[in-house]
């Protein structure tokens, strides 16, 4: 069946870069783009008018939350409290847990990636956190995961975490990583298997992934052979690395190199790896000593950096900056990895902290970060297929409205969208031909329902906070409202 989609701006593709054509028109067949531009004279099935809007390539989200997001109760926690947000030793000792049920498990991957549809994602690579885990992601909720995917359409890469240790806090306070090598052999064994089981799902929607838990918490074992099966696999790997004081001291303290350079010692990095943040190098702001050239590394070595602006942003740092790595040579993809998965918000936070790093907007613009929302994760992923609106590529588009008052001038489409709008003008999206969403409704998914047991899921996964926090202050004390509460009597 062959769909038109028209609009007052398309976001088209020239084979090198986005162009921007006016009153324009995208026509797919099934799950592929055949043209784009102006007047097609072919017969087509059905004309879709998404008015005045911009249809745009859908956003590429290579860190997305897939779970209920635990940063709102970490956000503005004071430094003084941030250990009291990990695992005691107290708790490690008398035998970890799983906070959820495994229905509960396999709900919160429906809630996270209708949110992502929501604002725009059309290709994900989700994260969830493992505060609340008995040690990380499950066979089973990836899989259930998998499924929900299918089913909303929205195209993945996927597979269940693992680590080899676990940072708790003893009762100094002091930090310090504990290892079960059982359990990380355990995962990655897991994780290679659901890689053969599930690569090609849904009719090509669900792609496989390696995902090893944060660099500080892996042997060097489990990496060695985590490249090892991405290359047997032929499967993209994320690690998320260089991205905070501790972990970059502790490797130091390891191996007397910088996480990006011991990753490159023991090839690890390459072509299939991306490393989320990636903004903890030598001369970073903080980071007080170590030497040598990371993105000299980066650059050579052709590992993509996953930069996620808002949330690293929401916690006080910042990339040092966009431009200068893209200046380099890195590839650059975007994340999300927060609540909401918006990536309007977030194309324009990296411009802004970019701009406030280089005093300049030369290589900070939202051209410059809307580029690395598309067209530098699809590099990643090796997809020239996606993260564009060419003839031959999926048919991946969202539409952003721009009728809203809060919009403005019209003047610049990009710009415009970026410095007035946010996820909730997504009115469209079209995944692999299929419309996944239209008029922020998602066809067989009731919001309100998802809404209501999303509230209940955060709540209870909040609860399991107290039970690991290694000075036992109490629901009361570790999450204080940001003013006093007065309830009805």
């Amino acid at each position: 069946m062959k769909k038109k989609i028209t609009a007052k701006y398309v976001i088209g593709f020239d084979g090198d870069d986005h162009v921007i054509i006016k009153d324009g028109e995208v026509v797919y067949e099934n799950d592929t783009i055949v043209y784009v531009g102006h007047d097609f004279d072919g017969e087509v099935d059905e004309v879709i008018d998404a008015g005045n809007a911009v249809v745009s390539p859908g956003f590429i989200d290579l860190n997305a939350l897939g779970d209920i997001d635990h940063d709102i109760v970490h956000l503005e926690q004071a430094s003084a409290r941030n250990k009291n947000m990990l695992w005691s030793e107290d708790y490690y000792r008398k035998g970890y847990h799983e906070v959820m049920t495994p229905e509960e498990e396999g709900f919160k991957s429906l809630y996270a990636y209708s949110q992502l549809i929501l604002n725009g994602v059309t290709t994900a690579m989700p994260i969830t956190s493992v505060f609340y885990k008995r040690w990380a992601e499950t066979y089973e909720e990836l899989a259930a995961a998998a499924d929900h995917a299918g089913r909303l359409g929205l195209r993945m890469y996927m597979g269940p975490s693992y680590q080899s240790g676990m940072r708790v806090v003893k009762a100094n306070g002091e930090i310090e990583v504990l290892w079960n090598e059982a359990e990380g052999q355990a995962g990655l064994e897991r994780a290679v298997q659901f890689v053969k089981d599930f690569d090609g799902a849904h009719n090509g929607l669900i792609r496989g992934m390696l995902a090893p838990e944060r660099i500080e918490t892996q042997s060097v074992e489990s990496l060695i052979n985590t490249k090892r099966y991405s290359e047997e696999l032929g499967c993209p790997i994320r690690l998320h690395a260089a991205q905070g004081l501790y972990e970059y001291t502790e490797i130091h303290r390891r191996h007397n190199k910088s996480p990006i350079q011991f990753l490159n010692e023991i090839g690890f990095l390459g072509k299939k790896t991306a490393i989320p943040h990636a903004h903890f190098i030598p001369g970073f702001s903080k980071a007080k000593f170590g030497e040598g050239d990371d993105l000299a590394i980066l650059q050579e070595t052709g590992t993509t950096v996953i930069h996620c602006p808002l949330v690293v942003g929401r916690h006080g740092e910042a990339l040092e900056s966009f431009a200068r790595y893209k200046r380099r040579g890195v590839n650059i993809a975007i994340g999300t990895d927060t609540f909401p998965p918006d990536f309007i918000q977030n194309i324009r936070t990296a411009s802004m902290l970019s701009r406030l790093v280089e005093g300049d907007v030369a290589d900070s613009s939202y051209a410059d970060i809307y580029r690395a929302a598309t067209l530098g994760g699809a590099r990643f992923l090796g997809r020239d297929d996606l993260g564009r609106l060419a003839p031959g590529a999926k048919a991946d588009m969202i539409a952003i409205d721009l009728d809203g008052f809060h919009m403005g001038a019209v003047d610049d489409p990009i710009r415009t969208i970026i410095t007035c709008g946010s996820g909730r003008d997504v009115k469209l999206s079209i995944i692999a031909g299929r419309t996944v969403m239209k008029d922020r409704l998602l066809p067989g998914v009731d919001l309100e329902e998802i809404k209501a047991k999303g509230q209940r899921y955060f709540d209870k996964m909040r609860l399991g906070y107290v039970e690991r926090d290694y000075q036992q202050l109490g629901e009361k004390e570790l999450f204080k409202p940001s003013f006093p509460i007065v309830s009805k009597l």
